[in-house]
């Protein structure tokens, strides 16, 4: 990670006095990040081309100096005081300026701690906008025909995010599906499907080899096209392979290619933009139970990221009965669930807690009780106000990762 730090100095300043209470701020906030700010003084002709920009008002009377510096700086305006020789009032009268110039900025000041958690937070935002950028998703076949209200914005994530929505005819999939059962496989998918092939159970068998050859031909489309992530209409493989993807994209999502289910595009690019931001992968699910009063909620589906859970079984796919479906149980503990609408407009972010793994026959396979930690959030949101039916699990705690990226596109 690198920070690259700015400067604003006002000459009515005695420098070397500043000098000696900048080394001692600064260094306190190193100290806490854990590695070192890239200096670049007043030199701004790098600014932009960095994990994260910050400049550093140092003193009262640098507002005319910033204002020379303005025409050259681009995106959201990072301000560091220390408060002291008057940099946190020059840093109000700054962002003031930003505002009236239609300009995002936003003052860092407070604690060390406070502000080198904003700063890792800020520079990882930034690092995954960059990874974004240039991204090539595919929509392979149309979303399906109950998500009315899940229809793609090719506009706006191209505006938001620099991420370009492919349409990808869906027979091209399902004819590669069946010829390219014998392509070399890569680890871990080798191994779990060495498991498959020889420990499942009877229900599945017969479905194996066309399971794998969908997973193959999804992977080669990946490659044809230069995808990064994809969702597939995966109900037309019911009846035109007598299969399912369920196996596909828990061995695609496990390889760090975001893979939704049901032409899903905003549930896509909540797994896109999760994984970006986190590393991990996103295990795509229907809100299937709520209980506002306890604040609990099941959420399931029949397909989930290898990486995500601790053992796992296969059976077939619940609405269908046939196919390779997985039931994977997922580590208790914290989670995060995330959302966001088709135009990156809303988004819905809340921690829970993942209480248990449940396998109730009358539901999607794969399906985990959640403990939300505001429980409100149910029928506020939910029962009142949600974003399509899809919602996607991330492990661990990372809703303020998460709302500071959304506030960022």
């Amino acid at each position: 990670m690198r920070i690259s730090l700015y400067t604003l100095t006002s000459s009515l300043h005695d420098r070397s006095a500043v000098d000696s209470l900048s080394r001692e701020f600064l260094s306190s906030i190193e100290t806490v990040l854990g590695y070192g700010f890239d200096f670049r003084g007043d030199d701004f002709s790098s600014y932009g081309k960095n994990d994260l920009d910050v400049i550093f008002i140092r003193t009262g009377g640098s507002e005319g100096l910033f204002r020379e510096v303005f025409p050259t700086l681009s995106g959201n305006i990072l301000l560091l005081t220390s408060g002291k020789s008057n940099s946190l009032a020059a840093s109000l009268e700054i962002l003031s300026f930003l505002n009236q110039n239609g300009r995002r900025g936003e003052v860092l000041h407070g604690s060390a701690q406070y502000i080198a958690g904003r700063l890792d937070t800020l520079a990882k935002v930034s690092r995954a906008k960059r990874s974004l950028d240039g991204q090539k998703l595919g929509i392979i076949g149309k979303p399906s025909d109950w998500l009315i209200a899940s229809q793609p914005d090719k506009t706006a994530v191209a505006e938001k995010l620099g991420i370009e929505l492919l349409d990808i005819d869906i027979r091209k999939l399902i004819e590669l599906s069946g010829k390219t059962c014998g392509t070399p496989l890569p680890e871990p998918a080798s191994a779990i499907i060495e498991g498959l092939r020889k420990d499942a159970p009877a229900a599945v068998r017969k479905y194996v080899e066309g399971a794998i050859g969908i997973y193959s031909a999804l992977r080669e489309t990946v490659s044809r096209y230069g995808l990064s992530g994809l969702t597939i209409r995966c109900f037309d493989l019911l009846d035109t392979l007598g299969n399912t993807g369920c196996l596909a994209l828990a061995l695609l999502n496990a390889e760090g290619i975001p893979s939704a289910c049901e032409g899903d595009v905003p549930a896509l690019l909540s797994m896109v933009i999760g994984n970006a931001l986190t590393g991990r992968s996103g295990f795509q699910a229907n809100p299937s139970q709520i209980d506002p009063v306890s604040g609990t909620m099941l959420l399931a589906h029949c397909t989930v990221p290898f990486n995500m859970v601790e053992r796992y079984s296969y059976d077939t796919h619940f609405e269908s009965g046939i196919g390779v479906a997985i039931h994977g149980e997922l580590a208790k503990g914290d989670v995060t669930l995330f959302k966001t609408s088709a135009d990156l407009g809303r988004v819905f972010c809340e921690e829970a807690e993942l209480l248990e793994n449940q396998y109730g026959r009358d539901l999607c396979r794969t399906q985990v009780l959640l403990q939300m930690k505001k429980p409100e959030v149910l029928s506020e949101y939910f029962l009142r106000n949600p974003i399509g039916n899809h919602h996607i699990v991330f492990s661990g705690s990372h809703k303020a990762l998460f709302e500071a990226f959304m506030r960022e596109i």
